[in-house]
């Protein structure tokens, strides 16, 4: 087995030295395809060695139609429907792909296994349908796709991902010739989970960033509102100590630090503040811990085999359901609900800011009635917020037989895979929007400076985003925005200023 495993924080490199760690040693690669070779003589049945898949596993195939049979198997799964998977996270797909392979339990012919890499390695990604799995015998229909240029067919896409390339014609300009699929290889290429792990990973990746940009946000919108720093005193959480309210609390004081706007009111007699603000800990830090629990399993996953059949050391080949995605289908669900709760306390913060709160100007501009101030962008917000409670619905609660019942319950992994992707998307903008309301409020606190890394982060949001005294394309503000979260160069300066985020 790969003696490194794959972790969500350092994802691209990790399977970049997994699958080199496969071209120097593919020991056991080649023992486990000994294993399907051996198989193929001692005249008994294999499932999807020499038989009909599915609901037709009862069916033998015989030996003269056994490569037919792989072929078959490709083309005829490959029936996805829908916009295209973004070209980095079918890239991701391929990676994983290969590295789950590499762990030798799938008996994959080396040519089929050589050429999957090459493709990596060439930028040859191939073009995948985002919709058509069920999360049953894992992503057969995306897999399907990924798998068609090896035979000839398919697409790929161009070398920045907006154009789609023939496959057969980028081959025969390569004078690459398709390869013939061995026995067991087209079973080996669409059974496993990597649709499903690969929106998984590509999202965790970005989120260990985008929640402590969460955190700098409320920060900003604390110190913008006069907010008491009281309800992240460290006594509070010891007493209540869940790993992530621990976690957000430690950030919110590291970013109130030296605040002149705190020390300014700090006996003005405000008792309480709205739950957006004083319970930041509690929301923030309970979506952490369930990113937390979901990038456990999907590292898990990631580092696992998902084929089927399994093929051992002394010979056994093994029928089983490790490619039914339930496990990543129950946590992609509820990282959903955890990444839609982030948005939701953001635009009620973003709401606030808006409301004239001690002593900001309505709207955030002096000049309203004429202008519309800040009060468009957050009908933005609460759009995006309202479509997150649709997306967030949980897609694993459902089930439709396939295969003539033969698979008869199936996760539907493959839906909250996407729509977790969707509501990432929207909570990138819903803060995105939170940045540039919080930094227009805090101008208005001036003379007074903030925390040492809310000043931080207002300096690096306005070189990006200028203070704005009259309406204007507030759509330029939010790309902007979007673009500082995706650049992490918000999160990276507030940590290099010594403000440490956990």
């Amino acid at each position: 087995m790969i003696a490194v495993p794959v972790k969500v924080s350092t994802l691209y490199k990790d399977l970049s030295d997994s699958i080199e760690g496969i071209k120097r040693d593919p020991s056991s690669l080649i023992s486990s395809r000994r294993v399907v070779d051996k198989a193929l003589t001692d005249g008994k049945t294999y499932y999807g060695i020499n038989t009909g898949f599915g609901a037709l596993a009862s069916r033998r195939v015989s030996s003269e139609e056994l490569k037919q049979l792989q072929n078959n198997l490709i083309i005829s799964h490959s029936v996805g429907v829908g916009n295209d998977i973004p070209k980095e996270i079918t890239r991701l797909m391929l990676m994983l792909k290969i590295h789950s392979l590499g762990i030798g339990y799938s008996g994959i012919s080396a040519d089929t296994m050589n050429r999957l890499i090459f493709f990596l390695e060439e930028g040859l990604i191939p073009v995948v349908p985002e919709k058509g799995s069920v999360g049953a015998s894992g992503d057969l229909a995306p897999l399907a796709h990924l798998s068609l240029p090896l035979l000839g067919y398919g697409s790929f896409w161009n070398e920045d991902g907006t154009q789609v390339l023939d496959a057969a014609d980028v081959l025969k300009r390569r004078k690459i010739e398709p390869i013939e699929l061995q026995p067991k290889d087209g079973l080996s290429l669409i059974n496993g989970t990597q649709l499903m792990s690969a929106y998984g990973a590509y999202v965790f990746e970005k989120t260990l960033s985008l929640l402590k940009l969460a955190d700098i946000a409320a920060a900003m919108s604390l110190e913008a509102l006069q907010g008491s720093s009281v309800p992240f005193d460290e006594r509070i959480h010891a007493i209540r100590p869940h790993t992530g309210q621990i976690e957000t609390a430690l950030n919110i004081r590291n970013l109130l630090k030296n605040s002149e706007i705190l020390e300014s009111h700090r006996s003005c007699g405000k008792v309480q503040d709205p739950y957006c603000l004083r319970c930041v800990p509690q929301v923030h830090g309970a979506s952490r811990d369930a990113v937390r629990h979901a990038i456990s399993v999907v590292e898990t996953e990631i580092n696992s085999v998902t084929d089927n059949p399994l093929v051992f050391e002394n010979g056994d080949i093994l029928s089983g359901g490790n490619f039914h995605g339930q496990p990543l289908a129950l946590v992609l669900d509820f990282a959903k609900i955890a990444l839609a709760e982030i948005a939701s306390i953001s635009e009620r913060r973003t709401y606030l800011l808006l409301e004239g709160y001690d002593g900001l100007p309505t709207l955030l501009m002096q000049e309203t009635g004429i202008n519309s101030g800040f009060m468009i962008p957050q009908y933005t917000s609460a759009a995006l917020v309202s479509e997150n409670k649709v997306l967030a619905h949980p897609s694993s609660v459902d089930s439709i037989p396939t295969s003539l019942g033969q698979e008869d319950h199936v996760s539907m992994g493959s839906i909250s895979a996407l729509h977790l992707l969707k509501i990432y998307e929207n909570v990138e903008m819903v803060l995105g929007i939170e940045l540039f309301t919080a930094a227009q409020a805090l101008d208005f606190r001036k003379p007074l400076k903030p925390g040492d890394g809310v000043e931080t982060a207002h300096k690096i949001v306005r070189d990006a985003i200028p203070h704005a005294t009259e309406d204007h394309f507030f759509k330029d503000d939010i790309k902007n925005a979007i673009d500082l979260i995706r650049s992490r160069k918000l999160v990276k300066g507030v940590e290099s200023s010594g403000c440490l985020l956990s």
